[in-house]
């Protein structure tokens, strides 16, 4: 357990540079579960995300105690979010910041570090293969490493987050955090262990990385052989054993969300609550959509959105998949008689039955196709299942051969 005394004076020191963020009830969410439901929303932090808060603590302690050699500076390694706090906080105290970030970072918080003037070095499949190369590196260049997770001054900065929601609402009676190496729940959990100990701390993991939900459900260190999950935030390989022994201690249970429902969560984020929010951001909510957690009437219960530092493509992605699984888009291959006319009837059917065509793509060379035939690739938006359905009918109706694609 992290003493309140230290998160206590680390919300003195972080309260230079953070911003408290919003905690604001989630209605549309609320009415889906059938309690009332408050979204912390870390996603509108500086930097976008809750690591700013550890980063800046941990590197404001060993500036206090002159630890830091201030022309060789700070090295870290990040999936991305604690990447840009370490790089945000060194420029705060004039001090070069490395940061060692997996090969397939989002482009987006690479260019954050590169913004707040950190140098990026892209190294391995996952966090654990970039920490092991900065380790390295920060004994070449004598660079202070700064840990993401495994460190009680930044999990004392992490546990501030806590503070807040006390401070501004004292009667929530569970607490979701997302997972990745634990830092933030170690301090969120041992801010409310001292404070209120009776509310339900349930942390969320993603299954593609479920070191720590193995762990804690073994009661011992478990690593993953790999990590593969859309929540790059938290996809980390293997247990931290005194992070793991915080969380047998403080916390009372951890569920698993993947990819499918966490994606579900960053759409239902983005057009019901108006929140855009990365794959780790959204695990709570994704817990809540799905029904991980047992839910009681008069629950009130808060999620910590811990980032909101999402590449656009990813985004994108999310987006065009929940249009087809909501039935709002439609993909259709239709083989024609490749004559004048043949287009012309299909997009008059499409327009009769409503259908507004989006994309479409002619092929008369594919060596698939018979001779004489062409193939006409169509997105499409649609209002719904009857709607797709009226339209397969109209199709059929007509003598159109076609197929499906998601």
């Amino acid at each position: 357990m992290i003493e309140l005394s230290k998160i206590v004076e680390a919300s003195e020191r972080v309260k230079e540079i953070i911003q408290p963020t919003p905690l604001a009830l989630a209605p549309n969410l609320s009415e889906m579960c059938g309690c009332s439901i408050f979204l912390k929303k870390e996603n509108l932090q500086h930097t976008g995300a809750y690591k700013l808060r550890g980063a800046f603590n941990k590197i404001s302690i060993l500036m206090q105690r002159g630890e830091i050699d201030i022309s060789a500076g700070v090295i870290a390694a990040s999936a991305g979010n604690h990447a840009q706090g370490v790089a945000y906080s060194a420029r705060y105290f004039n001090m070069p910041a490395v940061i060692v970030m997996p090969e397939a970072t989002p482009l987006t918080k690479i260019l954050g570090v590169k913004r707040y003037g950190g140098e990026v070095v892209l190294v391995g499949n996952n966090y654990d293969e970039a920490c092991a190369h900065a380790l390295k590196l920060s004994k070449e260049r004598n660079m202070q490493f700064i840990h993401p997770f495994a460190d009680e001054d930044v999990m004392a900065g992490q546990g501030t987050v806590a503070l807040e929601i006390l401070n501004e609402m004292p009667d929530i009676n569970k607490i979701l955090v997302p997972i990745g190496g634990g830092g933030l729940i170690s301090g969120v959990a041992s801010a409310y262990r001292q404070i209120k100990p009776n509310v339900e701390i349930i942390g969320v993991t993603s299954k593609g990385a479920p070191a720590l939900f193995d762990s804690f459900k073994g009661g011992r260190v478990i690593d993953s052989k790999s990590v593969k999950t859309i929540a790059d935030g938290i996809a980390v390989r293997d247990t931290n054993p005194k992070n793991l022994e915080n969380i047998l201690e403080l916390v009372d249970d951890i569920v698993q969300v993947d990819d499918e429902e966490i994606a579900n969560a960053i759409l239902f984020l983005l057009e019901r609550q108006k929140i855009v929010v990365e794959g780790a951001g959204a695990t709570g909510v994704a817990a809540l959509m799905h029904e991980k957690i047992k839910i009681d009437k008069g629950d009130k219960i808060g999620a910590i959105l811990t980032g909101g530092n999402i590449d656009v493509t990813m985004l994108n992605l999310i987006i065009e998949k929940g249009l087809l699984k909501s039935y709002r888009k439609m993909h259709l291959i239709v083989t024609l008689v490749d004559k004048p006319g043949s287009l012309r009837s299909l997009t008059d059917v499409l327009s009769d039955c409503g259908a507004n065509i989006v994309k479409i793509d002619y092929d008369r060379t594919s060596t698939a196709l018979d001779y004489g035939d062409a193939h006409v690739t169509i997105a499409t938006e649609t209002r719904g299942v009857e709607h797709q359905n009226s339209i397969r009918e109209k199709l059929k109706a007509n003598g159109f051969r076609f197929q499906e694609y998601n």
